[in-house]
């Protein structure tokens, strides 16, 4: 598996207790292209999806904008804008699917697609089921929506961030800025007789800072953001969440050959979730179990991981990345515990792995765009805090390597193994964190090292929120975190034994 998320680390938006949002009913008038599907189309299409004898079926509307720039060294490299309306329609029969999907309105060839879906069954029968519009949360409010603002204010934003880059210290010889929104707007209906939908604002800020001292060069990554509006500009420090990025960027410069070899290592807050979703996270997800392809299969009510280890799959932390209010296949998003106490509890199951496994679905089922069906996806994927201060596990590591923010990665979900690269990190010596190091990488597997976790910080936190996972060729927005924690045994790849 591959995740697409940036390195990222510095200040993190931080919850008490991460769990449940408010509820508040999407009850503003559809308008624009979702206002073209009224509920007799809507019904009918799904009718005409189930007339093969599927076991599920749903139509699913799409209209997003999406609004990017990219500065590097004062210049405008990039400015897009763009639409994505479209609908797409799947019938489900076993492990069977029939998707077709269409850009923009035309009832006689969604009627079409409707018709051929409905083939991946095994014959003809009549379906006719009432709908209903169910009160659905809001997890992502917002105070002064994205759209309100024109793209000039937006390339401003971006600007700014070139510029505190560039200012931060002579040795940063190159600053790209980025500043990305959208608005993903979805219909949903589906066979169980729902009609729900959504407004997904989306935004994201990155700073690339690269330093040089004339002999090497270093690249850092921060980047921010989530559900959120205009407002959020106004309760960050934008200057120290930029700054961050050439911070890391000129330390690194110093960095020393990393060691090799078994030894404890220290996971920072936040974005250290990484590792978690990766070598974890993955291995949850329903599609994977009912083809018994994890090695988590059949598993739920064994131990997997230390006593001292939760983890958490929780769609409705407020205004973060990964947060929905439902899932692409109509269900509405929820908190589930995955390992309680290093128990396996549940996996993040869709609608069609609810039917391969008789289970009920998760609200897991998400998808990339209109284009795509939907498959079992994390949102906000997290370990819950314990009760050791980041500064007793540090005194408690005589020698070891601090991980503070990771590079790419990839993990085997048949069997764990996982190697991360680990792109800014810290030797541990004497319980203090010393000098800088290059070139580590983290190998080992993941259920093996949920039982080394030995040591939980109490200074739970999320990322930024930045994350994009990647997952048969789709992206999707999710978030990650956890507490400063220790593990009491992986194995580094350095450059120095």
């Amino acid at each position: 598996m591959r995740d697409h998320c940036s390195s990222i680390s510095g200040p993190r938006v931080e919850f008490d207790k991460p769990g449940p949002g408010f509820a508040a009913p999407a009850s503003e008038p559809i308008s624009g292209f979702l206002s073209l599907f009224d509920e007799p189309l809507l019904m009918e299409l799904v009718g005409l999806a189930m007339s093969g004898g599927a076991d599920f079926a749903d139509v699913f509307v799409e209209d997003s904008i999406r609004v990017h720039s990219a500065i590097q060294d004062q210049i405008l490299r990039q400015l897009i804008s763009g639409t994505i309306q479209g609908v797409g329609i799947r019938a489900v029969k076993g492990q069977k699917t029939g998707y077709a999907h269409c850009a923009g309105f035309d009832p006689a060839t969604l009627r079409e697609m409707a018709r051929t879906v409905a083939r991946i069954g095994e014959g003809l029968t009549s379906f006719s089921i009432g709908f209903e519009i169910p009160r659905t949360p809001n997890y992502y409010p917002l105070q002064d929506p994205l759209a309100a603002h024109p793209i000039g204010e937006k390339v401003a934003v971006a600007r700014k961030v070139d510029e505190i880059l560039r200012g931060y210290d002579p040795k940063i010889v190159q600053a790209t800025a980025m500043y990305t929104d959208g608005d993903r707007k979805i219909l949903i209906a589906t066979s169980k007789g729902v009609i729900v939908r959504d407004d997904q604002p989306l935004l994201r800020i990155d700073a690339v800072a690269v330093a040089s001292d004339g002999q090497k060069r270093k690249q850092s990554v921060r980047a921010f953001g989530g559900r959120v509006g205009f407002e959020y500009l106004k309760t960050i420090s934008l200057k120290d969440m930029v700054e961050d990025a050439a911070r890391s960027a000129v330390v690194m410069l110093d960095a020393k050959p990393a060691p090799a070899g078994p030894m404890p290592v220290v996971l920072s807050n936040g974005w250290g979730g990484i590792l978690l979703h990766e070598a974890v996270g993955h291995g949850l997800e329903a599609d994977f179990i009912y083809k018994k392809s994890s090695l988590f299969t059949d598993k739920i009510g064994e131990r997997v991981a230390s006593d001292k280890v939760t983890v958490v799959d929780d769609a409705t932390v407020p205004n973060h990345r990964g947060s929905i209010n439902v899932d692409d296949e109509g269900n509405v998003g929820r908190r589930k515990v995955l390992i309680e106490n290093g128990i396996l509890r549940s996996y993040m199951v869709d609608e069609k792995s609810a039917l391969m496994m008789e289970s009920t679905p998760t609200a897991s089922g998400r998808r990339e765009s209109y284009m795509f069906p939907p498959i079992p996806r994390m949102t906000n994927t997290f370990m819950v805090g314990g009760e050791s201060s980041f500064d007793e596990i540090l005194a408690a590591t005589k020698f070891g390597l601090y991980a503070k923010t990771f590079g790419g990665g990839q993990v085997d979900i048949t069997n764990g193994n996982f190697v991360f690269e680990v792109r800014e990190g810290y030797l541990i010596e004497d319980g203090k964190i010393t000098a800088p190091v290059e070139g580590a990488t983290l190998i080992g597997n993941g259920p093996q090292t949920l039982q080394n976790v030995d040591m939980v910080g109490d200074d739970f936190a999320l990322c930024p929120g930045v994350g994009t996972c990647g997952k048969a060729n789709q992206l999707v927005p999710v978030g990650v975190g956890e507490p400063s924690l220790r593990i009491s045994e992986v194995t580094v790849g350095g450059t120095e034994v």
